[in-house]
């Protein structure tokens, strides 16, 4: 008798951006201990996980090139990671990974965590052990330090290496522009240059640290965008812009075009510009479109779910766009 094959199981998995994001020094084991506020977007990745004759991982769209595949690209970890939890031998249960790229690669949008959050809940459904969002966010946390708010999504308080989430109230849809860069930005480079910047000591260069985050939590709850505007901040700005400089020119054109704060997104390079409305956002992401300070410009909203499965009827049909990825601004 033949085995059923379990048909594919697809999964939408959100991009994120630090709303405030403070570094510490560098720990012994070589990671720096954070306070971040994460917020999801409606830029999002799918992820399609299949029993197959070959096993590995398959990356289409944004930036796919540039993705390692095979057992180099996260989402594989994570298919390894959950076979040893569940005891499967993936010799004799042969799994492809399948990924959508929209999310920018090397972005500090968190697209490869994304993948690999949308792999576990994914090939969790597949193999259907019925795993508790709890069960998938310990083996979240063991992937790295954004796997697990990817899975959760919505708006969170992270501490330790931003493995630990607290839900945060955020009252109102906030509206973003994402500026998406040339070039990727790796987020250990962004690192190293952060602590070479604070060992620069007396310099005028040394960037300031971040400071408390419960404004920013209070101004979240309050639902009140001018208010969280004024409170966006991220330690590895500093290092971001030392790295790649265009992005002074990226962020002052955002505010000029009439956003009301930009700030880099987590390590960089893509750039996120908060607004007053979804009209506001519109009118930012033409002029940005239109002044050739990026490759090209998003139009996004939060916070949105994490990892979810997608049903039949709101699957993508082949060569449109991805949903809640809207297409470039055009000036």
């Amino acid at each position: 008798m033949l085995a059923v094959v379990p048909p594919p199981v697809t999964v939408r998995v959100p991009a994120k951006v630090n709303l405030h994001l403070a570094v510490g020094d560098r720990r012994g084991d070589g990671y720096h201990d954070l306070t971040t506020v994460f917020q999801a977007l409606s830029l999002t990745d799918e992820v399609v996980v299949a029993a197959t004759d070959e096993s590995g991982v398959e990356v289409t769209g944004e930036g796919a090139a540039a993705v390692p595949a095979g057992v180099d690209n996260l989402a594989w970890r994570a298919v390894e990671a959950l076979a040893e939890h569940a005891g499967r031998d993936l010799a004799e249960n042969r799994i492809k990974v399948l990924i959508r790229k929209t999310i920018p690669v090397a972005g500090g949008m968190a697209g490869g965590s994304a993948d690999a959050a949308g792999t576990l809940v994914a090939l969790s459904a597949l193999w259907k052990l019925d795993l508790p969002r709890d069960q998938l966010t310990v083996l979240a946390a063991e992937l790295g330090s954004d796997v697990s708010f990817a899975l959760h999504g919505g708006t969170a308080l992270g501490t330790g290496r931003g493995e630990q989430l607290v839900p945060v109230l955020s009252r109102h849809t906030q509206h973003w522009v994402i500026a998406l860069h040339h070039r990727g930005l790796a987020t250990p480079a962004a690192f190293a240059e952060l602590d070479r910047l604070r060992g620069l000591s007396g310099s005028p260069t040394v960037p300031p640290r971040a400071g408390n985050v419960e404004p920013v939590l209070e101004a979240l709850a309050s639902g009140d965008p001018r208010q969280l505007a004024l409170l966006l901040g991220n330690d590895l700005q500093a290092a971001a812009v030392s790295l790649e400089p265009t992005l002074r020119r990226t962020l002052r054109a955002g505010v000029e075009a009439g956003a009301l704060a930009g700030i880099v997104s987590g390590s960089g390079p893509s750039c996120a510009f908060l607004c007053s409305d979804d009209d506001a956002a519109v009118n930012v992401a033409a002029e940005l479109a239109g002044v050739g300070v990026c490759r090209t410009v998003r139009v996004v909203h939060g916070p949105v779910p994490g990892a979810r499965i997608v049903e039949d009827d709101e699957l993508v049909p082949p060569g449109a766009p991805p949903p809640h990825s809207p297409p470039p601004a055009r000036a």
